[in-house]
């Protein structure tokens, strides 16, 4: 039996069955649960990012899970410090941790480290946020698909913040953001082992036009009214949300925004398992299987 204390890591699509697997995974080793989904670190948007309801984080303690409110500014390194703080502090309790979520960026900052980015100068930033003034997001989605096709098909394509950054990257450097991304592990004072649910196709679709429909008929756009005043906040330019404000200053009809919800969310889903796919050392599985888990995490460290 390994002597280091061990991450189970839980990575996949939104809507693939992750909270509660890990839920039952956490009770099983007895241990909590390490949020990765970025979206669900703010407590205002509860609904719109299927964040665990209040029975499910009375079942298992889960870290991460709106700590945070959409006013807040918050980034990946900030992540990356006091998620591998809080998963010390508990191996001082628990031999096995949960950590589970959608955003493979943060889930790689936790087992691998970020990768060391070159710095920029501030009338680059301004040169490229005055773009995003003038122009709007697309210009940036454009420019970055054509200097680096790589790192845009991975990227979150509607979320601002990162798409600047790597025009940012590329405008300092002359070289595109993903020359940079070397991924190159940082030793870690733990072991740990990924699992990536991977659905049929057609079985997430489902799932997500289910959800969405649930969030709607769980409170969704009254969750979206109350936000309203503050759409120009970063943390809101997410799916599930924006189609709503487009709904609300009378662009589309509440059909049409729902459609568009679950739209874009498959298409995020499909953004997500393109990062997941870079992970060569990630165990695949096609459904919620918490059988295969935990025997697969005994075989591998002698932990049942």
């Amino acid at each position: 039996m390994t002597e280091a204390p061990l991450l189970l890591v839980l990575g996949g699509p939104t809507a693939s069955g992750k909270t509660e697997l890990a839920i039952r995974l956490a009770q099983h080793f007895r241990t909590e649960i390490i949020s990765a989904d970025s979206r669900q670190f703010y407590r205002e948007m509860k609904i719109g990012t299927a964040a665990p309801d209040a029975h499910q984080l009375q079942l298992v303690k889960h870290h991460f899970v709106g700590n945070l409110s959409i006013f807040d500014t918050y980034d990946v390194a900030t992540y990356e410090k006091e998620a591998l703080l809080k998963i010390n502090e508990l191996f001082e309790q628990h031999k096995v941790v949960i950590l589970t979520g959608g955003s493979g960026l943060f889930i790689d900052a936790v087992c691998m480290g970020l990768d060391n980015m070159p710095d920029v100068e501030q009338h680059i930033r301004d040169r490229v946020n005055q773009m995003l003034l003038e122009k709007g997001i697309s210009a940036l989605q454009v420019e970055l698909q054509q200097i680096d096709p790589e790192y845009f098909a991975q990227v979150d394509q509607n979320n601002p913040r990162r798409l600047q950054r790597a025009l940012e990257v590329y405008y300092q450097t002359g070289r595109p953001f993903s020359f940079f991304r070397k991924r190159q592990t940082m030793p870690r004072p733990f072991n740990f082992i990924r699992f990536t649910l991977s659905p049929d196709r057609l079985e997430l679709i489902n799932r997500i036009n289910l959800r969405v429909e649930n969030m709607m008929a769980e409170g969704l756009l009254e969750e979206v009214r109350r936000l309203y005043p503050h759409r120009h906040l970063n943390a809101l330019n997410t799916v599930g949300y924006k189609e709503l404000f487009d709904y609300l200053d009378g662009k589309v009809n509440l059909e049409t925004a729902v459609n568009n919800i679950k739209v874009h969310t498959r298409q995020y889903a499909k953004r997500q398992m393109t990062w997941f796919r870079r992970n060569k050392d990630a165990i695949w599985l096609a459904k919620p299987d918490f059988r295969a888990i935990v025997s697969t995490f005994g075989e591998r460290f002698g932990v049942q």
